[in-house]
């Protein structure tokens, strides 16, 4: 695990609920979680199935709106953008990684990382020299010219990862990065997490193992769309996710 972190907050969840339908079909995901991740922190976030996981990573980046309360990355509270300008703040201040890698099958790697500042406007030379410090930074800088198809799951999920540091994003969400990788090939995908939060950056990531979480600087655990322990260790895990009778 790293250093203490700084005080810097990069990721602020301030009360924040998602009901899913209205009347009698409402079903809440969420119930007032409240959460901050700062500069050279990793928080892993675990729970049981429905526990609201995904949700409050969805919610976290952007991709879902929040049914009440905030959710701030960098000073700015993402609930007031709409369109263009959130798509915009996604693009540069936050990387995804997800299970299925979701790189595009016909562009190649350095093509695939370099997509995302192409499309905020840069020229392609500098964002694809950009990309290749990106793919350094989680070794695979030899992969640059070599499409999806042509990698093992460990490769594309590295690449997928370079995607998600590219440029100046100092906030890395990753859903259950290892889940389609050996345990060989998942451990190297944490440590290149773990080592880019180490490098200032704020992580959030969810997972239902405790050895994958045992990366994280803290463990945050959900239930039922409810924080149950916020300053957890993976040692507590098998016990709070145990169902309750």
């Amino acid at each position: 695990m790293s250093n203490a972190p700084s005080n810097d907050v990069i990721l602020r969840l301030d009360n924040v609920t998602r009901v899913h339908g209205t009347d009698g079909t409402a079903v809440r995901a969420l119930a007032g979680v409240s959460l901050d991740v700062r500069a050279g922190e990793l928080v892993a976030v675990m729970g049981p199935s429905g526990s609201g996981k995904s949700t409050l990573l969805n919610l976290a980046g952007g991709l879902d709106a929040a049914t009440s309360g905030q959710v701030i990355i960098e000073g700015q509270s993402i609930g007031t953008l709409k369109g263009d300008a959130l798509a915009k703040l996604r693009r540069r201040r936050v990387g995804f990684v997800f299970q299925d890698f979701n790189l595009i099958p016909s562009l190649t790697a350095v093509e695939n990382v370099a997509l995302p500042l192409e499309l905020d406007g840069q020229r392609v030379g500098k964002a694809r020299r950009r990309a290749i410090d990106a793919l350094s930074m989680v070794g695979v800088q030899d992969l640059a010219d070599r499409y999806p198809d042509k990698m093992s799951g460990g490769q594309q999920q590295r690449v997928a990862i370079a995607r998600a540091l590219v440029g100046d994003r100092r906030l890395v969400l990753a859903d259950e990065p290892t889940g389609a990788l050996d345990s060989h090939t998942g451990e190297g995908v944490l440590r290149v997490l773990r080592e880019r939060c180490d490098a200032g950056a704020a992580g959030l990531l969810v997972t239902h193992e405790a050895r994958h979480a045992a990366w994280a600087d803290r463990v945050v655990f959900l239930r039922d769309g409810v924080v149950v322990d916020s300053t957890g260790t993976p040692d507590t895990a098998e016990a709070l996710l145990e169902p309750t009778a």
